[in-house]
């Protein structure tokens, strides 16, 4: 009896962990296709679970943060939504490309158009995001989503210490720029290109003494090999003998 009860005890608790750790991984996100580095530009997909059994969500709204704005937001179209872009003046402008900027991005909103995200659904927003900041380790995108049945929740809240808050806010994170401080690889140039070329003829013009080294180092493995088989035969045939006369006495 006191060995079911414990296992019954331990079979809840470890369900109630599964339901536990279920409803706190079931949160917007944000999540970079490839690499958000800092000073790039990156493609990511705004995550966005349905949490509840007997609602739909019908409407997200992402908001883009003002003190370190983006010049560049551009949503991925998606079949059964529509999307709005709403832009703010800067206090301060922002330069690129060699043109100065007064206003960017401050939140992307998709509402429901002919679909849904029901119960045990998921939906992902594509959007294409640039240029990041270099000035920053991450970017916290906050999120509003709403139900069908006028319940909204706020992803807002930002993590202060290790422990994760209710509603956590989508979080950027931006790795080191790359060597170009764009976040991707810098073209290669005509010398490494020459210096590349030149190495590969080399590698395949000393293909034929490899080929020879590797056949004679085969030829040798497989004659010691073969002399080793002889000496285990020539043992074994003599284990024979020996046992055949030890029997016989």
């Amino acid at each position: 009896m006191n060995l079911s009860r414990v296992a019954l005890a331990a079979g809840t608790a470890a369900a109630s962990v599964v339901l536990l750790s279920g409803t706190a991984f079931a949160h917007v996100s944000v999540q970079p296709q490839g690499e958000a580095a800092k000073g790039g530009y990156a493609t990511v997909n705004i995550k966005v679970p349905n949490e509840r059994d007997n609602a739909s969500t019908v409407k997200l709204e992402v908001n883009f943060p003002l003190d370190h704005p983006l010049a560049s937001v551009m949503p991925q179209p998606v079949p059964g939504w529509k999307t709005e872009v709403t832009k703010s003046k800067l206090d301060k402008p922002l330069t690129l490309h060699g043109k100065q900027i007064n206003e960017a991005v401050s939140k992307v909103t998709w509402t429901a158009d002919g679909s849904k995200i029901g119960p045990g659904q998921f939906q992902q927003f594509p959007l294409s995001l640039g240029q990041l900041p270099e000035d920053a380790d991450q970017l916290v995108l906050k999120a509003i989503q709403t139900y069908d049945n006028n319940e909204v929740v706020r992803w807002i809240e930002e993590q202060k210490g290790s422990e994760e808050p209710q509603n956590p806010a989508p979080v950027l994170k931006l790795s080191a720029a790359g060597a170009d401080h764009h976040g991707g690889g810098a073209a290669p140039t005509a010398s490494a290109s020459a210096a590349a070329d030149a190495k590969a003829g080399h590698e395949h013009g000393d293909g034929d003494h490899t080929e020879t080294a590797s056949g004679s180092s085969s030829d040798t493995t497989a004659r010691v090999l073969g002399v080793v088989g002889i000496l285990v035969g020539i043992a074994g045939v003599a284990f024979g003998v020996l046992y055949g006369r030890r029997r016989s006495a």
